[in-house]
């Protein structure tokens, strides 16, 4: 065996970029939060510039998606990232407290493995790239093998203008030979210091297994929750607006959309009324068919598709124009298709008599494929909004806003970021939407306040021993 094979390639290119990504780090070390964050300022303003290119790109190489849309995230992960970012403090001293004697001193991670899916190649390259900066790391990029091209356009982009701004060389890098055997070699080799792990559920758990630190966000299937006192126009209006973007390849798009039966036939309508089209069973048995591929995996062949290109890819006819295709579930599990995180403009519906049992519906859907991840409630009922707040297995609870741009900080004041933690749950390290500071550690620092007690000469230590060696006597 030479190293003419593609796998043994891999390996070597990863070790390579490995020691430049190490040397790069510590040339970043130097560097002050000024000049972090005017080079961080330089990349979000290249981002933005790109944003068009960028988007083009992934959608001609994935076939995922529509280029207006992946526009609006390449943006959302440069400016509106930024703006987030930017006051964060992250090296050098980060706090203080004097009247505590304490003080924080921020130590970037060092070198980060950056893997990064398909569905949201660019804006996920942006994202991590700006963050990493962030947080004076450098970072490799694993790319999923349909996006590669795509993924190093946005990491040469983010390159340029991060050196440019006096950035070390080689902090931000990408595979040009992906290979099982390369990631497995990047997630397993000790040069490594932390794992960002975007994608699939084999793919997270496999980086949690590696013996780095990881930090893996995996899929969602989130239920969209639509009470009996919901203003129905704007939350069926914010469902389409969640479902339709980029054609659902973000994980917290809505999945499923849960009603009570007094008001189901209103929803019902209002989705007809604002352009989505409901299945007959005819229908949704040639649509569910069209979703999996077997043992409930999801067919990759129907991601990031529009709903009248699924329609015309299952054979039936849909009325021109129509942005989701619903069907009225019978169940959740693998024997219903629809129950299931679809990546597509395709939802489950489902009527229960009251917000209790919709309630136990919504963590039955969370159970299969979604713990951890999100769910949205539109009510105008905080009772309501509070118990399902108390109850709900997730990291993030929407109220009353899409949940693909919600869940990622664009329409709530949640931080913006496109990776977004499951916490436990979900097999996630983190809760959070994951951001600069979780590529950090902190260094405690605490001037003493007190002098150490001599235990003989304490009286309440004295009476406690006493206790203890009475109690040992009658045992």
């Amino acid at each position: 065996m030479t190293l003419q094979h593609t796998d043994l390639q891999s390996i070597a290119e990863v070790r390579d970029m490995i020691a430049r990504a190490k040397c790069a780090h510590r040339e970043a070390m130097e560097l002050s939060q000024q000049q972090i964050d005017q080079i961080v300022t330089r990349m979000a303003e290249a981002g933005w510039a790109a944003a068009e290119e960028l988007a083009a790109m992934a959608v001609e190489e994935t076939g995922f998606g529509n280029v207006k849309d992946k526009i609006l995230k390449n943006q959302f992960a440069s400016r509106k990232l930024l703006e987030a970012i930017l006051p964060m403090k992250t090296v050098g001293v980060i706090r203080e407290c004097p009247e505590q004697k304490t003080m924080e001193v921020g130590v970037p991670v060092g070198v980060v493995a950056g893997l990064v899916p398909s569905t949201n190649p660019t804006s996920t390259a942006i994202f991590k790239s700006m963050i990493a900066m962030k947080a004076a790391c450098s970072i490799i990029f694993s790319p999923h093998p349909s996006a590669q091209n795509c993924i190093l356009r946005a990491c040469e982009i983010m390159s340029q203008a991060a050196e440019a701004a006096g950035a070390p060389k080689n902090m931000f890098q990408t595979m040009t030979r992906p290979h099982m055997a390369g990631t497995r070699e990047l997630m397993t080799n000790p040069g490594v210091n932390l794992i960002l792990a975007t994608g699939g559920k084999d793919m997270v758990k496999a980086a949690y297994s590696s013996g780095i630190p990881a930090l893996g966000v995996g899929p969602g299937n989130v239920p969209a929750f639509i009470e009996r006192t919901a203003d129905i126009p704007r939350a069926v209006a914010d469902i389409i607006a969640s479902k339709t973007f980029d054609n659902g390849v973000i994980c917290a798009s809505e999945q499923a959309v849960v009603t009570e039966d007094c008001i189901a036939e209103l929803v019902i309508a209002e989705f007809m009324c604002q352009g989505c089209h409901f299945l007959s069973d005819e229908e949704s048995a040639r649509v569910g068919a069209l979703l999996t591929r077997g043992g409930g995996k999801l067919n990759p062949g129907i991601v990031g598709k529009s709903a009248e290109r699924i329609a015309n890819m299952a054979g039936i006819s849909v009325p021109a124009g129509t942005k989701v295709l619903l069907y009225a579930e019978k169940g959740v599990g693998v024997k219903y298709p629809f129950s299931m995180e679809k990546l597509s403009p395709t939802l489950a519906f489902y009527a229960e008599e009251n917000w209790h049992k919709a309630c136990a519906l919504c963590i039955e859907l969370l159970n299969y494929g979604g713990l951890g991840h999100s769910l949205v409630i539109h009510s105008r009922d905080e009772a309501v909004i509070r118990e399902f707040a108390l109850k709900k297995p997730v990291s993030r609870m929407l109220v009353n806003t899409p949940s693909s741009q919600g869940a990622i900080g664009a329409t709530t004041n949640l931080t913006p970021s496109l990776t977004l933690g499951c916490g436990s749950v979900g097999g996630s390290a983190t809760s959070d939407n994951v951001s600069p500071l979780h590529l950090i550690n902190t260094r405690k620092v605490a001037w003493g306040l007190s002098e150490p007690t001599d235990p003989e000469a304490d009286p309440e230590v004295e009476r406690i021993t006493k206790l203890v060696l009475d109690a040992l006597k009658n045992l």
